[in-house]
């Protein structure tokens, strides 16, 4: 129902911003991937946060808090896990989409700091391809972060933990060459908006 709020002259602003910030980046992404792949200073982080063990962590995070809930019988908890479950959900079917019609490239299939030609439309298309446009690692983990932030709000350290873990994710995706900057920023943005405005409203 998004293009329908658009047209009654709803969600402007984020929008605008979001194209925005998501357009710049596109256009510097060949200037600041390169350095990600020519330097060896993020090595060690990279092991830690491989899409292996942030898959399995972001699977695991929502999977105990489920767990927990149906140990103690809380419905809460339960029903936190279950949304951020749907929120991925809805934001992993528009990846499919998106990394379909745009089959772009990931940076660690160019050489060293380039040069790096226009990456959209020049990769493969198959939307359960590595990479492309947009990171569903980013996407999951602000997704997930989002939900989980917004139902134990009221325990303070829970956004700063939720979005600073996020944060650590997301920004594993460009230091490992796995994502052009405008591929994480557009993947977490939309994982953010999904669970903040389509998925927690209601509840």
């Amino acid at each position: 129902m998004f293009p329908l709020q658009l047209g009654k002259g709803k969600h402007w602003i984020p929008s605008i911003a979001i194209v925005g910030v998501t357009s710049a980046l596109i256009a510097t992404d060949a200037h600041s991937a390169p350095y990600f792949r020519s330097t060896d200073s993020f090595n060690g982080y990279n092991r830690v946060f491989s899409s292996a063990n942030t898959g399995a962590f972001m699977a695991a995070v929502p999977a105990a808090i489920y767990t927990v809930g149906l140990i103690k019988r809380d419905s809460y908890a339960q029903n936190t896990a279950l949304l951020a479950a749907e929120a991925f959900a809805d934001g992993f079917a528009l990846d499919l989409a998106f990394k379909g019609i745009t089959g772009r490239k990931q940076p660690l299939l160019y050489n060293g700091n380039g040069p790096y030609p226009d990456s959209f439309f020049n990769g493969t298309h198959n939307p359960f391809h590595s990479g492309g446009f947009y990171s569903v690692h980013a996407m999951a983990a602000t997704s997930i972060a989002a939900v989980i932030a917004h139902r134990y709000r009221h325990h303070r350290w829970v956004p700063y933990v939720a979005y600073g873990l996020a944060g650590a994710i997301c920004f594993s995706r460009i230091t490992s060459s796995s994502h052009f900057p405008s591929d994480v920023f557009i993947g977490g943005a939309m994982g953010f908006v999904i669970a903040r405005y389509a998925v927690l409203p209601a509840r």
